[in-house]
């Protein structure tokens, strides 16, 4: 991912923060009253508000250092989401078994981590492309492989594995994840009086599509 810092925001300021998925509609109402509705978005956009996490002038010290280091808007990081960073639910401990992300075919070897969101029915599918660091487990029709048997790119989340998995076999998978994001402003405005009365700054973030 082109002009992205591998360096992750300060996960104590991030799990104060508030946020989340959003998505775009395009709506249009008929002269019947009827609606017409369509999404030109394949999949989600996460944004958020880090401002929420500041809690001390730490914190501020922290941002602002940040904030120079990625030269604003121009360099992307990983970020922590408060609400979403687990194959499983926040409370679990990932496990091999959590996600499919494949079935073998005699032949490929590399797979992209996703998460698949269900509810009622329908489902919507995340590509995982900021994978923690030793947090992939992988399973090949219901068993675990070895740390020999697959590596993974934790700047991509390609997985691959060490041999084809057999045709229609399901390769599984559990893992920690943050989301890519870049600051949405070039400019911090902090006021040191507000912020001890109580009001937060305002620290927009926007996920980085790839």
């Amino acid at each position: 991912m082109a002009n992205f810092h591998e360096v992750l925001f300060p996960v104590d300021i991030a799990f104060n923060s508030e946020g989340g998925p959003m998505r775009r509609t395009d709506i249009v109402t008929l002269v019947s009253g009827r609606e017409e509705r369509n999404s030109p978005w394949a999949a989600s956009r996460r944004s958020y508000n880090a401002g929420y996490g500041v809690k001390s002038m730490a914190d501020i010290e922290a941002v602002i250092a940040f904030f120079e280091a990625r030269r604003a808007r121009l360099y992307g990081f990983r970020f922590r989401d408060p609400f979403d960073w687990k194959s499983c639910a926040l409370g679990a401990a990932p496990a091999a078994l959590d996600q499919l992300i494949g079935e073998g075919d005699g032949a490929t070897t590399v797979f992209q981590l996703i998460k698949t969101y269900e509810s009622g029915g329908a489902s919507a599918v995340r590509e995982i492309k900021k994978p923690q660091d030793g947090s992939v487990v992988i399973a090949v029709e219901g068993e675990a492989l070895g740390s020999g048997g697959y590596s993974v790119d934790s700047a991509t989340g390609l997985v691959s594995l060490s041999a084809p998995p057999p045709e229609g076999a399901l390769v599984t998978a559990g893992f920690l994840f943050d989301t890519p994001v870049r600051f949405d402003t070039d400019s911090l405005r902090i006021n040191l009086a507000a912020f001890r009365a109580g009001d937060i700054p305002s620290i927009p973030l926007v996920e980085v599509m790839a």
